[in-house]
């Protein structure tokens, strides 16, 4: 386990600003990545009649759309005990294998970080 108050200022913004987005759009999860030039994306759950995706792989999207070439770190907010294999994929598929994920409870507290495959 990781404590938040331990992360590096950087890991603890992504970890806020997913925390934000879960809070903000009253969704089951939040997610924020950061890009190799430093950039932020945030998502939260998408769940249309014809579109379901995690908070996580949507902010991957949205820096994958948004030019992001690499991916340094990832966050998300959840009630989850851990991060689903889709989910730790799409991290590796933009940021590659061993990238952080860090995966926090609603409070922020970071409970467990997990090498994206």
């Amino acid at each position: 386990m990781t404590e938040s108050t331990g992360l590096d200022p950087e890991d603890r913004k992504i970890v806020t600003l997913a925390r934000s987005a879960r809070a903000r759009n009253v969704v089951p999860e939040g997610a924020a990545v950061r890009d190799e030039t430093g950039r932020t994306y945030v998502a939260g759950t998408v769940e249309l009649p014809s579109l379901k995706l995690s908070a996580l792989r949507t902010a991957v999207a949205m820096a994958a759309a948004s030019g992001a070439r690499s991916l340094e770190a990832a966050a998300v907010v959840s009630d989850a005990d851990a991060v689903p294999a889709e989910d730790l994929s799409a991290v590796a598929d933009l940021g590659g294998s061993g990238t952080p994920v860090l995966l926090a409870a609603p409070d922020g507290t970071v409970r467990t970080t997990v090498p994206a495959t």
